[in-house]
Order: C-alpha cells, then sequence, then structure tokens
C-alpha cells in the first residue's frame, strides 16, 4: 500500500465528547457572526443583486466545479477527493467577514454573502457534495460503501449554522446594544475556542500529520488557489468594482472547514484523506486570506 493510498484507511483520534464541544463552539461562532447581522441587510442584495448573484455562483457553483476539475487531473486518493468536494460545498468561513474588511472591501456584501450562504448551506452543503462527489468515480464508490444519511446531515447543519444565525439576527434586532456587546466578546472567545480544537486534532494526531503534511500540502494549496481565483476572475470579468473583487475573492476562498470537520467526524468516523486535508485547509486559508487582504489593505 502506498503512502497515499494509506490515506484511505487511517482515522484521526477525536471523541465523541470533543465533537459535542466542537459543535458547540461553531454555533458560538455563528451566533456571534449572527449578532452583527440585521434582517435589514439582507435588503442590501435587492438593491445591489449583481455582486450578490456573482458571489453565490463563485462559491456555490464555479468552485465546486473547478474542484471536480483540480480532482479529475491530480487525481489524489479518494479520501482526499471527499474532503476537497466537502470543503467546496461548505459555505463561507466565518472570519470572511474582518478580512473583507481589513481589505477594505465591501463589508455589506460580504455580511449579506455570510448570512446567506450560511442559511442557503443547511440545502446546498449536502446536495453539492452528493453531486460532485457522485461525478467522480472514486469518491462515488467510497460514499456507496459509507451510505451517508442526508436528511441526518441538513438536520446537523441547520443545528450549528442555521437556528445559531436567525437567533443571532433576532437578538440584534431586539437588543442591539446587548448584541454589540455580546458580539465584541463572543467573536474573539469563540474564534480562540475553535482554534484550540484545531491544535488539539493536531496535536491528538501529530505523527499522522506529519506524515502526510508534505502530500496534503500541496493538494491544500492548489485548492485553494482556485478558490481564490474563482472569486477574483468572477469579479474582474463581470466589471465589478474592485471592493466587491476583495470581497468575492475572500468569500469564495475562506471556507467553513470547521463545518466540514464536525460533518467528518458524525458521518465519516474521522476518515483520514478528508480529516487531515479539511484542517490543514482551516489552517492554511487563514494565512492566504489574510496574506491577500494585507496586500490589498492599501488598494483603493
Amino acid at each position: 500500500m502506498t503512502q497515499t493510498n494509506e490515506l484511505d484507511s487511517i482515522q484521526l483520534n477525536f471523541s465523541p465528547g470533543d465533537l459535542i464541544l466542537l459543535n458547540l463552539a461553531l454555533a458560538l461562532i455563528m451566533y456571534g457572526v449572527a449578532l452583527d447581522l440585521r434582517f435589514e441587510d439582507f435588503k442590501y442584495l435587492a438593491k445591489n443583486p449583481k455582486g450578490f448573484f456573482l458571489g453565490v455562483f463563485s462559491q456555490f457553483l464555479l468552485l465546486p466545479f473547478l474542484t471536480w476539475g483540480l480532482i479529475n487531473i491530480i487525481n489524489p486518493p479518494p479520501s482526499v477527493a471527499l474532503g476537497m468536494f466537502l470543503v467546496a460545498a461548505c459555505p463561507g468561513g466565518n472570519v470572511s467577514n474582518f478580512l473583507t474588511n481589513f481589505a477594505k472591501g465591501n463589508t455589506a456584501l460580504s455580511i449579506s454573502l455570510t448570512g446567506f450562504s450560511s442559511l442557503a448551506s443547511i440545502i446546498t452543503t449536502p446536495l453539492n457534495f452528493a453531486l460532485w462527489a457522485s461525478l467522480y468515480s472514486p469518491t462515488s464508490l467510497l460514499l456507496k460503501d459509507i451510505q451517508l444519511d442526508y436528511l441526518d446531515a441538513f438536520t446537523t447543519v441547520s443545528m450549528i449554522l442555521g437556528i445559531p444565525l436567525i437567533l443571532g439576527i433576532i437578538t440584534h434586532q431586539k437588543a442591539p446594544e446587548l448584541a454589540n456587546k455580546a458580539s465584541k466578546i463572543l467573536k474573539p472567545v469563540s474564534l480562540l475556542i475553535f482554534a484550540a480544537f484545531i491544535v488539539v486534532a493536531f496535536l491528538g494526531n501529530l505523527d499522522l500529520f506529519l506524515k502526510y503534511i508534505s502530500i496534503i500540502f500541496l493538494w491544500v494549496l492548489a485548492h485553494n488557489f482556485i478558490a481564490l481565483g474563482a472569486g477574483f476572475t468572477t469579479g474582474k470579468i463581470f466589471g465589478l468594482p474592485l471592493a466587491d473583487v476583495k470581497t468575492l475573492t475572500i468569500e469564495t476562498g475562506i471556507q467553513n472547514s470547521g463545518l466540514g470537520l464536525v460533518l467528518i467526524f458524525t458521518y465519516f468516523n474521522g476518515l483520514g484523506g478528508m480529516s487531515i486535508i479539511t484542517a490543514f485547509w482551516g489552517i492554511w486559508h487563514l494565512i492566504s486570506g489574510m496574506a491577500i487582504a494585507t496586500v490589498w489593505k492599501n488598494k483603493e
């Protein structure tokens, strides 16, 4: 068995208790993000439809398609390909609003896309994942062996993203001062909790990460590059202003890998290739996103 094929058979160490805490951390992060949202923010979509619809196109259609194309070119192990399809099917990451604001992008568009994609992901994440994974024969065969319950997956995504998002918006509407104070506390605390889980996952499986990091890094690098490129190219081709181009690039390049990890440990028993590439994506996209935002900060 080759080193890459071993990825299909290994499993990461992650206890049921760890999974419950990770679910709670993600729900807390989403609630913190939603505290900055108002129902009025969604009116922005009706007034500025072009940037919004292009953002939806880039994230929900173009990225999964390009991921499928990349996988057909590099032919990774089936479990790794499954992880790449799952990352591409997840909504935008919870730090995309901060990075967009830091890069002097269109923050209103970023917040609107984050809110919409998080709600829509209740349906789009399981469906997109099932569709594109079924179009690549190695992952299609693997899915048949696993027999994923998609209805159950819909419920999980709803609990982690949908409900906290709605509760956060309601809190902002009913008690804006409380929401503002809570947001300042919850955002850094929840992100620190999530970062701690990533660190614990790495330390608990350090030997596996060190063994496969040289292979995984190139795959994550290529995948994140096409994600960032998808948003940037879409914005440029359709003539969006620079602030909107920045936003689409960051929104498409920053994916909610935390949700991906929850789904992997819930339904795929910590399948090695899936979990390693998703966890490393969760670290790398922050590095690449921060680098791009820093470069763009002074570009008007």
